[in-house]
C-alpha cells in the first residue's frame, strides 16, 4: 500500500475551507488501485495553512497511471484555464509530493 501526499502550504484561513474540494469524489474513485482520499488541516502553523490531501494507492504503479489519466487531467483541468491574475489570487502558495510505503497497519 502507498500513500501519496500533497502538502499544500495555503495562505492563511484557507486549508479548512479548501479541504471539501479534494474529498469530493469523483472519476479518481473508478481507478484500479485506488483506495481512499483524505485531507488533514495542520493547525499552529504561523505563517501559512498548511493542507496535506492523502491518496491510498494498492501499488505505486497504480497512482503512476492516476497522474497519466484522463480523469487526472479532468480534476485539474480549472487550474489550468485561470488568467495569470487569477492565479495570483489563488490561496495556494506551493505543494510538495510525498510518496510513502505502508510497512504495517494496527487496526482496532
Amino acid at each position: 500500500m502507498y500513500i501519496v501526499t500533497n502538502r499544500i502550504k495555503m495562505k492563511k484561513g484557507f486549508a479548512e475551507k479548501m479541504a471539501p474540494m479534494f474529498t469530493k469524489g469523483g472519476d479518481i474513485t473508478k481507478l484500479k488501485g485506488f483506495t481512499k482520499i483524505e485531507t488533514w488541516s495542520i493547525q499552529n502553523l504561523e505563517e501559512y495553512d498548511e493542507l496535506h490531501v492523502n491518496t491510498w494507492w494498492e501499488t505505486l504503479e497504480d497512482f503512476e497511471a492516476w497522474k497519466t489519466s484522463d480523469a487526472f487531467k479532468k480534476a485539474h483541468a480549472q487550474r489550468g484555464n485561470k488568467s495569470e491574475s487569477e492565479k495570483q489570487e489563488s490561496p495556494m502558495l506551493g505543494s510538495e509530493i510525498v510518496i510513502a510505503k505502508l510497512e504495517t497497519e494496527v487496526s482496532k
